[in-house]
């Protein structure tokens, strides 16, 4: 099994890259910088990080006793639900200056100083709920006046006596629950107000990294992963600590994540596309893409992870599986130039080659499909889970005595995870009417294919450059007994049960049904004569179908004829149509649910989501009489 979570050793070839942002960060001097690290999801952005700081510790190593930088990492997932994102990144940043000011014994005052105000910037926020209830002036006074002071201009006055006795004695309360901590901080005379409360935070910052001869580089790792008001309140703390003197942040999210939080962020504020845009932009002065990974990274690092594990099961020695990584690392440097061939990577392995001939193979044959598959595309996290299934299938075939070879479960495995359910459920009803579990029609085309004869889909669901690699692909599974792989994959199989436990005029009604191009009062009537159970699993079906189209509009008129039928079966395609993003729903849906009873709830969410364009909002805003 392969660990979903950043690697230690760079597998990726994105040594270069971190270099460069190393580099960024290095040169910058004493001028602040912010690089923004973006990529989709499990691209391998915490890697890069993790690559970028291993760069910076080598120089840091070289800086003698006391290092010029002062590394933190900041994960803002793993504070998500328990603590205030904004405060959660100035309190570890102030941890990490005293931490680090007390090892160097010097500047210990200043350190402490810093971090006091970051503390009265948490009391602000902590009673700020209640202080806006409390009368100022003689009413607060002592301590409490001090508090009022230092966050002057959140407080309001009341007229109303009972009122201010009560928010006195809730500050009271609170004031009380943060001793003695609070009473600490609130003791020392700060500034009057909170923006120079703010800006006194940031000039002590600036001057203790310049007392201290350090630059602080905090690493924001997961910010993609946070709910919207997480990512954005730990973008907010960012800023007041951004473009200070002898700082760098790296940031790691996926844009797309980002902006759709800034949207969530300013939920019911109609705002443009190019101020979500510039919201993390402003914050961004580098920004670096985690580089897509082609067929020879693809290649090497199949092979590594492969080669890894077969020294671990004990059939490579340590030492070749090492020598042979050092190879394959240095080649990718240079793939460009010269590619990963399955001639070098026997090479790279050379003294053990044979013991290892099969992993290569897959390897080799495999990283062309695991590129181009848009299931897939090259993605690391999905590459290892991919690797991480195949192992757990084929420790269960072990433990049921299923006669499986590697090479057959891994082909029928990426077929199962790149093809679409039409295609999957075409071979699986082939296997099942088969008396000896064979997909007969799979030997015309491997033949065809070994004679190089030109590729002739067996249905219109395997048309397509996949289906023709695939085919390809060793080994040949058409003299096979598929039964056993495919009872490991029955969570895909389901569909071909459901469609089996159907009666012959059901069978003939869902082929009506994903025939047909509108909602056709003749069909509605035949599938209402049908049992609600047979028009749910037709209705499963057509909505499969719909999610492989992207939700055309004639792919949801199909489940429409379903529902037209059994009203109440509205239930089950709300939440199907619940995923339809924001610009799939398209403005000539929207009068066939309109009248639909099911629908409404769905439609005011529509309605009330940023995501629907403009036209489709405002569609639904008139069919209101608004």
């Amino acid at each position: 099994m392969w660990h979903d979570i950043e690697a230690e050793v760079d597998l990726l070839n994105f040594g270069l890259v971190a270099n460069a942002a190393a580099n960024l960060i290095r040169d910058a001097g004493d001028t602040p910088v912010t690089i923004g690290i973006s990529g989709g999801w499990g691209a391998g952005k915490s890697t890069l990080v993790k690559l970028v700081r291993a760069h910076l510790e080598d120089s840091a190593k070289k800086d003698g006793r006391h290092s010029s930088y002062i590394l933190m990492e900041f994960n803002a997932w793993l504070y998500q639900g328990y603590e205030d994102a904004r405060q959660a990144l100035l309190q570890a940043v102030s941890d990490r200056i005293v931490e680090e000011a007390t090892k160097r014994k010097s500047f210990l005052d200043k350190a402490k100083d810093f971090a006091k105000r970051v503390k009265l910037l948490k009391v602000g926020r902590v009673v700020m709920p209640v202080v806006t209830h409390v009368a100022v002036g003689t009413v607060a006074a002592g301590p409490l006046g001090a508090l009022f002071g230092a966050v002057s201009g959140l407080v309001q006055g009341f007229s109303d006596e009972d009122r201010r006795a009560e928010g006195l004695t809730a500050v009271q309360e609170a004031y009380a629950e943060l001793s003695p901590e609070l009473k600490d901080v609130i003791g020392e005379k700060k500034e009057s107000s909170l923006p120079k409360e703010i800006e006194g935070l940031r000039k002590a910052f600036a001057e203790l990294l310049e007392e201290l001869e350090v630059h602080l580089v905090v690493f924001v790792d997961d910010l993609d992963r946070c709910l919207p008001n997480t990512a954005i309140g730990t973008l907010e703390a960012m800023r007041l600590l951004l473009h200070v003197k002898r700082t760098a942040f790296l940031i790691a999210a996926d844009e797309s994540m980002i902006r759709g939080a800034v949207r969530a962020h300013f939920k019911g504020v109609d705002i443009e596309e190019g101020l979500v845009t510039s919201y993390f932009d402003k914050l961004i002065q580098i920004p670096l893409r985690v580089p897509r990974l082609g067929v020879n990274e693809v290649k090497a690092y199949l092979a590594l992870l492969l080669t890894d594990l077969a020294s671990r099961q004990g059939r490579l020695t340590p030492a070749v599986q090492s020598l042979g990584q050092d190879a394959v690392l240095e080649r990718l440097k240079k793939s460009w130039e010269k590619g990963i061939s399955r001639e070098f990577l026997d090479e790279a392995f050379k003294p053990e080659k044979a013991k290892i001939a099969k992993e290569l193979d897959i390897a080799d044959q495999l990283a062309p499909l695991l590129v181009t598959s848009a299931e897939i595309a090259g993605n690391p996290r999905l590459i290892k889970r991919f690797l991480n299934n195949l192992m757990i299938r084929q420790t269960i075939a072990k433990a049921m005595s299923m006669p499986l070879a590697l090479e057959e479960l891994i082909k029928v495995q990426l077929f199962e995870r790149c093809a679409s359910s039409a295609a999957f459920e075409f071979l699986t009803k082939s296997v099942a009417s088969s008396p000896d579990g064979k997909a007969v029609f799979l030997q015309v085309l491997e033949s065809a294919a070994q004679t190089a004869e030109k590729y002739e889909p067996p249905h219109a669901s395997w048309t397509g450059d996949f289906y023709e690699q695939w085919v390809k692909l060793n080994p040949r599974l058409a003299d096979q007994d598929l039964r056993p792989i495919l009872h490991l994959s029955r969570d895909r199989s389901l569909g071909l049960a459901a469609y089996d436990e159907l009666s012959a005029e059901a069978k003939q009604l869902l082929e009506a049904t994903m025939e047909a191009t509108d909602v056709s009062k003749l069909l509605v009537k035949k599938l209402t004569s049908l049992g609600e159970g047979d028009v749910s699993r037709i209705l499963n079906r057509a909505i499969r179908k719909a999610r492989e189209d992207r939700w055309e509009v004639e792919d949801i008129i199909r489940c429409l004829n379903c529902t037209d039928a059994h009203p109440q079966l509205g239930l089950q395609l709300v939440p199907a149509l619940s995923e339809i993003p924001g610009n799939r729903r398209d403005l000539a849906l929207l009068p066939l649910l309109k009248n639909r009873p099911w629908a409404r709830a769905l439609l005011q969410q529509w309605e009330d989501d940023p995501e629907t364009s403009a036209k489709s909002r405002q569609y639904l805003l008139k069919q209101k009489g608004r």
